[in-house]
């Protein structure tokens, strides 16, 4: 009878849900790609919201990560709330739903196909990370 209580406690739990982070793991491409762009810089207090006016460039890393750069020396990067599946293969147009000066955690964006203008998925901004290089 023990062994019994023992072996269904094992099975109860290795059907338990996993905890996962927004995170997938990211492939050695997606990696470089952070790295690129990260590299050097120091990272800081997340922020809720940025301008939009001073982020020049969207950088799709995968389907949880985006990266809003500002110049060489500021890039916000941005956990998607959930991921956003097709982000990383860039194959659409991200249009966004922003409500005042720039996109803010909680803001949506969806995808939506170049060819046929057909929306796809919906996904929501998590905060904004600034990566800054340090002065010097």
């Amino acid at each position: 009878m023990r062994a019994l209580v023992i072996s269904s406690a094992a099975l109860l739990g290795a059907c338990a849900p996993i905890a996962r982070t927004n995170a997938e793991a990211l492939t050695p491409d997606q990696l470089a790609l952070l790295d690129r762009n990260l590299s050097g810089k120091v990272a800081g207090e997340p922020v809720s919201c940025i301008n939009n006016l001073s982020a020049d460039q969207t950088i799709r890393v995968s389907d949880n990560i985006l990266l809003y750069r500002v110049s060489g020396r500021l890039v916000y990067k941005n956990e998607l709330r959930g991921g956003c599946p097709g982000l990383a293969r860039d194959n659409d147009v991200i249009v966004s739903e922003v409500r005042g000066s720039g996109p803010c955690r909680g803001d949506i964006i969806h995808l939506v196909d170049r060819t046929t203008g057909i929306r796809g998925p919906s996904c929501v901004l998590g905060d904004f990370t600034p990566y800054r290089a340090p002065p010097g």
